[in-house]
């Protein structure tokens, strides 16, 4: 089965929108494929305001989550690996999700080997 987390920010973000709230989202910023503005990260993390009105180009996918924001002024296209999120939820009431931190960055779900090709049957001689 594919990834349960990118489901769940996904439901998580529309369900706080529906509730017209704001939708935060905590990035643990030392992931090394994160794209995050540095000055506003604290203790190796960053809160992130994901809500319409604040971000461009949402896409919340399967891999990252990414949009193009301003900071201080300056536009930029931040990028944050689903591995990366910490939690989702609503500013107003800190309702909403944490993940597991010690999570293993963007695995692989492990697949059984299959055999290829069927055994042959055993055949024995009865008297």
């Amino acid at each position: 089965m594919t990834p349960l987390k990118p489901y769940l920010i996904r439901s998580l973000y529309e369900w706080i929108i529906d509730n017209h709230m704001t939708p935060y989202m905590l990035v643990n910023a030392e992931h090394p494929s994160a794209i995050l503005p540095e000055d506003f990260i604290e203790n190796n993390q960053i809160v992130l305001n994901i809500r319409p009105e604040a971000v461009q180009n949402l896409h919340l996918g399967d891999k990252s989550v990414e949009f193009e924001a301003r900071f201080s002024g300056n536009s930029m296209q931040v990028v944050a690996p689903i591995s990366a999120i910490l939690a989702v939820y609503a500013k107003e009431n800190n309702q909403g999700m944490a993940f597991d931190p010690n999570e293993t960055p963007d695995a692989e779900p492990e697949t059984e080997e299959k055999e290829t090709a069927p055994k042959r049957p055993q055949l024995s001689i009865v008297k």
